[in-house]
C-alpha cells in the first residue's frame, strides 16, 4: 500500500512503567484519522473515475470510449489526464515529505499534523467544488501535501505517545485505518454512484469529515515528550510524559529520551551516515521493500478496482460492489497481521503471501487471456465471480504481509542515528513508486492486456526469492541487538558489518558495549 506507518521502537530493551491512559487512547484515535483520510483518498479516486457524471464533465473522451466500444476492452480508460487525477496526489505527497521532515523536527508532531489537516480541508473543498480539470488536479495536489505531512507526523506521533509494549501494534493499526478508509470510500462510492449528476461531488466532499477530525484533534492534543525534549523543552516534556504514562515514576524513560535526543543531535549528517557501508543492508532492504510493495500490483487494484472490474465487463454497479468486497477483505486481513506477525514471524507471512499472490495473478491472467478479447467480453457470471474471488485472495495475502510488513521491517532495522533519515527515504521511495504505478497502470493495462497480471506475478516471484535469501527474520529481536544477532549472522549481509569504529561518521552509536552511546546503569 501507499505510505502508511513507521514506528519508532524503544531505544533500549527496558520496559518502563506506563499505563494506557485516556489521553493516550484519545490521542491515538485522533491521530488515526490521518490514516482514514489517506485511505479514503486512495479508495475514492477509482470509484469516482468510473462514474458517468464525473467522466462527462472532466473526461468526455473517456466517456465516449466506454460507451461506443470503439477501443479494446482493456483501453477504455487509457487517458493521461485520468491517470494524473489519481497520481498527482502521490507526486505532491513525495515532494511535501521533504518539507514535512523539517516541520516535524522543528515545529513538532502536533503542528505538522495540523498543517496536514489544513491541506486536506483545502483539497477537499477544491475537489468537491471543482469546475474544471485544473481545479480538480490542484485539489488533488493539496490532498497530496496533506498526505506527505500526515504520513511523516502521524505514525511518529502514535509510536511516541504509546507505551512501548503496544508500539508494534499501533504501527499496523495505522495501516489498518488506511484500509478502513479505503473500505469507507468504496461503500460511499457505491451509494453516490446512483445520485445524478452530483454524486461524485459528495464522494469527494465527504473526505472532509476525517480531514476536519484530524485538524480539530491536532489543536486539542498535546505534543509528544520526544518532540518537546528534542526542541529543548525539557520540563514541559517531563510533565507531558507523566501525564500520558499515568505515573510520576518516569525518570528512567525521561533520561533515556534526553540521552537519545542528545545522541541524535550529534549526528550532523544522518543521510551521509545512512550511506555508510555498515548501514547498507538496512537501506537496501528498506528501499527494495517499498519497490516490491508497489510492484505486487496492489495499488493498481486498490486505485482502479471499479475501473478494472468495469473493464472486465461487470458493469458500473457490479464493479463498485466488487470493489467494496475487496476493501472489506483488505481490512479483515490486516487484522490477521496484527495478531500473527509476532507469533509466526515476518518471513513466514511474506513467503506464504508470495505463493498466494503468485497463484492468484497467474490464474487471473489465464482466465482473462482466454475469455476477454479486445472487442468482446465472454467472461460470464461464473468466471466473473472467480475473478473476484482470486482478486480477494490476492488482496488478503498482501494485507497480512507486504502491506504492513513493508513498513514494520524498516522501522525495526534502522539504528537510532539513521532512523529519521531512513524514515524519509522509505516514505519517499514508497510515494515515488506509488506515483509511477498510479500514472502508468491504465496505459499498461491497455498495452499488456491480461499480461499485466503476469507482469506483476513475475515481480511477486522475484520478491519471494529475495525474501528467502536476503531478508533476515527480525521477530522478537531488540533493536539494539539487531547488528549482533541479525546482520553479523546473515550469510550475505555480515560482510558489510564492522567491529571497529573506522566507519563511524559523526554519531556516537558505536561506543564500547553500551546501548545507543550510554550504559543503562546511568539510569
Amino acid at each position: 500500500m501507499p505510505a502508511g506507518g513507521f514506528s519508532a521502537p524503544a531505544t533500549s530493551g527496558v520496559e518502563f512503567e506506563a499505563r494506557i491512559t485516556p489521553i493516550v487512547v484519545i490521542s491515538c484515535i485522533m491521530a488515526a484519522t490521518g490514516g482514514l483520510m489517506f485511505g479514503y483518498d486512495v479508495g475514492v479516486s477509482g470509484g469516482v473515475t468510473s462514474m458517468d457524471d464525473f467522466l462527462i464533465k472532466f473526461f468526455p473522451v473517456v466517456y465516449r470510449k466506454t460507451r461506443e466500444n470503439l477501443d479494446s476492452n482493456y483501453c477504455k480508460y487509457d487517458n493521461e489526464g485520468l491517470q494524473l487525477f489519481t497520481s498527482s496526489l502521490y507526486l505532491a505527497g513525495l515532494t511535501s515529505t521533504f518539507f514535512a521532515s523539517i516541520t516535524t523536527r522543528r515545529l513538532g508532531r502536533r503542528l505538522t499534523m495540523l498543517i496536514a489537516g489544513i491541506f486536506f480541508i483545502i483539497g477537499v473543498i477544491m475537489n468537491a467544488g471543482a469546475q474544471n480539470l485544473a481545479m480538480l488536479i490542484i485539489g488533488r495536489i493539496f490532498l497530496g501535501c496533506g498526505v506527505g505531512f500526515a504520513n511523516q507526523a502521524v505514525p511518529l506521533f502514535l509510536s511516541e505517545i504509546a507505551p512501548t509494549r503496544i508500539r508494534g501494534g499501533l504501527n499496523i493499526l495505522f495501516q489498518l485505518n488506511v484500509t478502513i478508509g479505503i473500505l469507507f470510500a468504496n461503500l460511499i462510492n457505491y451509494g453516490t454512484a446512483k445520485i445524478h449528476p452530483w454524486g461524485w461531488r459528495l464522494s469527494l466532499g465527504l473526505a472532509g469529515i476525517p480531514a476536519l477530525l484530524l485538524t480539530v484533534g491536532s489543536i486539542l492534543v498535546v505534543d509528544t515528550p520526544n518532540s518537546l525534549i528534542e526542541r529543548g523543552h525539557l520540563d514541559e516534556g517531563k510533565a507531558i510524559l507523566k501525564k500520558i504514562r499515568g505515573t510520576d515514576n518516569v525518570e528512567p524513560e525521561f533520561l533515556e529520551l534526553v540521552e537519545a535526543s542528545r545522541i541524535a543531535q550529534q549526528v550532523k549528517h544522518p543521510f551521509r551516515n545512512l550511506l555508510k557501508r555498515r548501514n547498507r543492508p538496512q537501506l537496501v532492504i528498506a528501499i527494495l521493500l517499498q519497490i516490491f510493495q508497489q510492484f505486487t500490483g496492489i495499488n493498481a487494484i486498490m486505485f482502479y478496482a471499479p475501473v478494472l472490474f468495469d473493464t472486465l465487463g461487470f458493469g458500473s454497479d457490479a464493479a463498485l460492489y466488487s470493489a467494496v468486497i475487496t476493501g472489506a477483505i483488505n481490512v479483515l486481513s490486516t487484522i490477521v497481521s496484527i495478531y500473527s506477525v509476532d507469533k509466526v514471524g515476518r518471513r513466514v507471512l511474506l513467503l506464504e503471501a508470495g505463493v498466494q499472490m503468485f497463484f492468484s495473478q497467474v490464474v487471473i491472467a489465464i482466465i482473462l487471456g482466454i475469455k476477454v478479447k479486445d472487442q468482446s467480453n465472454n467472461l460470464g457470471s461464473g468466471f466473473a465471480v472467480l475473478v473476484v474471488v482470486l482478486v480477494c485472495t490476492f488482496v488478503s495475502a498482501f494485507a497480512w504481509s507486504w502491506g504492513p510488513l513493508g513498513w514494520l521491517i524498516p522501522s525495526e532495522t534502522f539504528p537510532l542515528e539513521t532512523r529519521s533519515a531512513g524514515q524519509s527515504v522509505t516514505v519517499c521511495v514508497n510515494l515515488l513508486f506509488t506515483f509511477v504505478i498510479a500514472q502508468a497502470f491504465l496505459s499498461m493495462l491497455c498495452h499488456l492486456k491480461y499480461g499485466i497480471f503476469a507482469f506483476f506475478s513475475g515481480f511477486v516471484l522475484i520478491m519471494s526469492i529475495f525474501t528467502v535469501f536476503l531478508l533476515p527474520e527480525t521477530k522478537n529481536i531488540p533493536i539494539e541487538e539487531m547488528t549482533e544477532r541479525v546482520w553479523k549472522q546473515h550469510w550475505f549481509w555480515k560482510r558489510f558489518m564492522y567491529d571497529n569504529d573506522e566507519e563511524v561518521d559523526d554519531g556516537p552509536a558505536k561506543t564500547s558495549g553500551k546501548i545507543n552511546g550510554y550504559d543503562n546503569s546511568q539510569l
